[in-house]
């Protein structure tokens, strides 16, 4: 997968952007900051739905603040994508996102996409978590329980019942 961002930088140049950042470097905190924001909204949008940008932004508060707590630079995006899911979920449940989804990655009809995010929406934001990550980032089960702090089995029944719940929704 491509790194997201504005610039393609290569996994050395984000790890020494991370080091830069880290030591206080204000340019190095912008690259990054603009090299983090698209694929954090990417990740927080279909969990948190209409609260999406607020996810996001709480999303980058958490990852700069805790910026010098990070001590493998070359697991930037796996450490985002943790926090990034967490918030969202929290950020939809002390929220109670309801709303529809408005950024989906969905190729194709714009209609599909306004049907997709009206399926997710009727989905708790537990079960969206735990969707978004094995779908639309292609994570595992395993690895999809570690991010949200769950058990294994736990993250494997929600995966059975959000995509049970979508074909359902899907098709009435």
């Amino acid at each position: 997968m491509a790194q997201p961002g504005p610039r393609h930088y290569e996994p050395h140049q984000v790890a020494a952007l991370v080091s830069s950042a880290q030591a206080g470097d204000t340019m190095a905190v912008g690259d990054l900051l603009d090299l983090l924001t698209p694929y954090v909204r990417r990740l927080c949008g279909p969990i948190a739905l209409d609260e999406g940008a607020d996810a996001a932004q709480e999303t980058l508060i958490v990852v700069f603040r805790s910026l010098g707590q990070l001590r493998s630079p070359e697991a930037l995006f796996g450490w985002v994508r943790a926090i990034a899911v967490r918030e969202a979920v929290r950020t939809a449940r002390r929220r109670g996102a309801h709303a529809e989804l408005s950024e989906l990655p969905a190729p194709g009809d714009p209609q599909l996409a306004v049907d997709v995010a009206d399926v997710l929406h009727r989905l708790s934001p537990e079960h969206r978590a735990v969707l978004v990550l094995r779908e639309l980032e292609g994570i595992d089960e395993q690895r999809a329980a570690q991010l949200l702090a769950i058990p294994v089995g736990t993250a494997k029944s929600r995966l059975s019942r959000a995509r049970q719940s979508f074909r359902k929704e899907w098709q009435s």
